[in-house]
Order: structure tokens, then C-alpha cells, then sequence
């Protein structure tokens, strides 16, 4: 099964827009000041509450059940994360130097692949598991968010003087 898959976000927006043949299927939003985004795909909801402050890691919560399924941690290099939980493993990884593609990829033949920028995206997956789906749109806002922060403290220093 070949499952194809568009996402788009305005520049500014918190709010990311999963759709399907043009049709709205899901979403991916940001809580504002907060270390949580709330997910939904095809009717099934999710939590990501991001946890820690020098090593972080965020825990994936089902929405209707406030249970934990999962968790996602991140490498140092903020390039690679492993997505745990539901007794499986998967890999998160940028594919380009851009990183402009990135992909979720097991043992086990899971793949999903992402393209996009900041604003829009596609997404081709072999599996229609709305949780890995969503976690790996979420790990590249998390490292988009991280990137952004290290530009603007690095900036402001310099603007000032």
C-alpha cells in the first residue's frame, strides 16, 4: 500500500494541514509557549509533550486515553531520532544536506518518506499508521523550532551592537 500525503503550514503558523487527493485529513499544531503540539490524522489524536532541558525527549500520549505509546529521542547533533513504543523501533533521519527530505525507515521494511520546506510537503508511506506518520512531521518542526531559536539568539547579539 502506497499512501500519498500533502502538509501545508503558513510561515508564521503553529497550525500544519495534512490532506489527502486535496482533502483535509489531519493536522499538527504547535501550543504556543509550550513544549506540546496536539496531532490528529484520520481521526486518531495525539499528544507530544516535549520533556527536559539539556537532553530532551517527548513523549507521544493518546489523546482519548491519556496514555503514553510512545516516546521520541533526539541525538546530539540534532540530526537523527529514534521514535519508540508499541513494541517497535523506527529511525528518523534528514536525507539531504538541505534537509529539505528526511525519512522514517525500521527493520521490519516501515519507510515514510518526507519532502518540503517550512511551509509546504509531501509525504509517501508504505504504512498508514497515523502515530508515525505524525511523529516524523513532528520531529523536523521540533529541530525547524531549535533552528530558528539558535538563528535568532545569534542575531540579536549582533543587531544590538
Amino acid at each position: 500500500m502506497q499512501l500519498n500525503l500533502t502538509w501545508k503550514k503558513g510561515f508564521f503558523s503553529n497550525n500544519c494541514i495534512l490532506y489527502k487527493n486535496g482533502e483535509l485529513i489531519g493536522n499538527l499544531r504547535e501550543k504556543s509557549f509550550s513544549n506540546t503540539a496536539v496531532a490528529e490524522l484520520n481521526g486518531k489524536g495525539f499528544l507530544f509533550r516535549t520533556k527536559g532541558f539539556f537532553k530532551q525527549h517527548t513523549d507521544i500520549i493518546d489523546s482519548s486515553t491519556n496514555q503514553v505509546l510512545g516516546e521520541i529521542s533526539y541525538n546530539n547533533w540534532k540530526s537523527k531520532a529514534t521514535i519508540s513504543g508499541r513494541n517497535k523501533t523506527v529511525n528518523w533521519s534528514y536525507n539531504n544536506f538541505w534537509n529539505t527530505k528526511w525519512s522514517l525507515s525500521d527493520q521490519n521494511g516501515i519507510e515514510i518518506k518526507y519532502a518540503g520546506s517550512s511551509t509546504k510537503g509531501s509525504i509517501q508511506s508504505n504504512t498508514d499508521d497515523a502515530l508515525l506518520i505524525l511523529s516524523g512531521l513532528y520531529v523536523t518542526n521540533y529541530y525547524w523550532q531549535i533552528s530558528a531559536a539558535v538563528v535568532v539568539a545569534i542575531c540579536i547579539p549582533i543587531l544590538a551592537s
